[in-house]
């Protein structure tokens, strides 16, 4: 454990060496113009299926527990009350997405590479963006499997109220709340472990990359619920920024996601120049 601190303080060290901060505030940029058009396209999309508006009505609820107040009030507002019915709109939207989920990438990328110390030229320019494309869609798998889980979840707690006795029915409540809570860390725990092994050209194995994913999300997760009751309690940036309050409180959360994301490679890194000296002391005795 006190081994494990040490790296966490080198880790934190180098992050601030490698500019996380500022790393962090590109892709919150690039988040922020993602988020909104591909929430347009799910949204509009879903609700073309039988029963979409329950299904956009409980994604709705989904990211109520992670979104600060004014954000998901902004969300409920201008993108998941709003329906496309043109086509064009519809892949222009999803066309913008692509291109800003890109962007996403390679500013986490960028933090990476600097986490590990590797050159610039490691990726050619259009290789290095050939691989961000593919960590969009990469880390959007495990997200859309807890995305399901989290759609279909309500319904399944439900059922098992509906069929669980009087006395048991907290239990089956607490247990099955704990249980979505519990795989959704460890979906966060899979994206990160993905962004991590794909998104540099150093090969990492699996085990490699876990402390950070798991360091990652144990930032991001309890940071996220502060931010929140933060902004709910504390905080009112409409006193500030007028109508465009809501933005910055949703701007603000994805800058606390990329460093949550960022520290954790930090922490990869600063365990993989420790495998580098360890191997390099016995290949030399």
């Amino acid at each position: 454990m006190l081994r494990f601190l040490v790296h966490l303080r080198q880790a934190a060290a180098q992050a601030l060496a490698n500019d996380v901060f500022n790393n962090a505030k590109a892709a919150a940029y690039s988040g922020m113009l993602m988020l909104f058009p591909a929430l347009l396209v799910m949204s509009t999309l879903l609700a073309q299926v039988p029963q979409g508006n329950t299904l956009v009505g409980t994604i709705r609820g989904a990211f109520e527990q992670i979104l600060p107040a004014d954000s998901m009030d902004m969300l409920q507002s201008y993108v998941l009350g709003q329906r496309f019915h043109s086509t064009q709109l519809i892949v222009s939207a999803g066309a913008l997405s692509v291109f800003a989920g890109l962007g996403l990438m390679l500013s986490l990328m960028e933090g990476f590479r600097r986490a590990y110390r590797l050159p610039l030229d490691e990726w050619g320019f259009w290789g290095r963006r050939a691989r961000a494309l593919l960590l969009v869609p990469i880390a959007l798998v495990p997200l859309s499997a807890a995305t399901l889980l989290v759609v279909f979840g309500h319904q399944i707690e439900r059922w098992m109220i509906e069929n669980a006795t009087h006395e048991l029915r907290h239990m089956v409540i607490l247990f099955w709340r704990a249980t979505r809570w519990s795989i959704a860390m460890l979906a966060g725990v899979a994206v990160l472990s993905a962004l991590y092994h794909f998104g540099t050209r150093r090969k990492e194995h699996w085990l490699w990359v876990a402390p950070g994913a798991v360091t990652g999300t144990v930032i991001w997760f309890p940071t996220t619920l502060v931010f929140g009751w933060y902004v709910t309690r504390i905080a009112d940036y409409s006193m500030f920024y007028g109508s465009f309050g809501a933005g910055i409180a949703t701007l603000i959360w994805l800058y606390i996601t990329a460093v949550s994301v960022l520290l954790g490679a930090e922490l990869n890194g600063a365990l993989f120049r420790e495998r580098q000296a360890h191997n390099s002391t016995s290949g030399k005795s």
